[in-house]
């Protein structure tokens, strides 16, 4: 989707990663058969900016993977912030853990296993950001469950909007979306809750097409 001479353009003049993000970087590339999931230094930067200017008491992430985005969205918290995350897969959650515990961040990011669905609906919490970044088919219902928990002026980042372009199929020769012209189910999940948030009077949004796509979503 993104033009890989830009792409590399923009990795050079953006604040580089930190030893042990390089680390997860090169580690996940070599061992992990999933390595496209991980953010990539770019979106990682953007994901810790945000938490800077933000400076959330309170993060959610849906999806921790290698924990590199936790950890790049843990850097704005406050004194007393928090950031909790959720991976469903025990091994990747294994990892992740290790790492937060390298950073001298295991006591600020608490780590979830199991089911999102289930786990979100019993933290008894305001949220200042949301990440959402898990398994594509259930973005909707991940929205519907933390936006009644967001506070105003609150942010939800959605990643991977773009879904490596497939998304792109709903848009006719009219110029017109037809959610019906996608194919594969998570392609499917995706246009589903683009269409949800399009439909959402009650935030402001605007979609970049950073790395794979994200959604900023704010809570009016």
């Amino acid at each position: 989707m993104i033009e890989p001479l830009a792409q590399a353009y923009a990795e050079h003049y953006s604040s580089k990663l930190s030893p042990l993000l390089q680390e997860i970087a090169d580690y996940t590339g070599t061992h992990h058969p999933e390595a496209h999931m991980l953010s990539g230094p770019l979106q990682g930067k953007f994901l810790e900016v945000m938490s800077l200017l933000l400076r959330p008491r309170r993060v959610l992430e849906i999806g921790t993977f290698m924990g590199y985005s936790a950890l790049c969205l843990s850097e704005g918290l406050t004194t007393d912030g928090r950031l909790h995350t959720i991976e469903l897969r025990e091994e990747d959650a294994d990892r992740a853990a290790d790492y937060f515990r390298r950073a001298n961040r295991q006591d600020r990011i608490i780590l979830h296993r199991g089911n999102a669905l289930a786990i979100i609906p019993v933290l008894d919490e305001v949220w200042d950001l949301v990440f959402i970044d898990a398994d594509k088919v259930n973005y909707a219902e991940y929205y519907k469950l933390v936006l009644p928990r967001l506070r105003s002026g609150g942010l939800i980042i959605a990643d991977n909007v773009l879904f490596h372009g497939q998304v792109l199929e709903a848009i006719g020769l009219d110029g017109k979306v037809d959610a019906e012209r996608v194919h594969g189910k998570s392609a499917r999940g995706i246009q589903a809750f683009n269409d949800l948030i399009d439909a959402d009077e009650t935030v402001e949004k605007v979609m970049l097409t950073l790395r794979d796509g994200l959604f900023l979503i704010r809570k009016k």
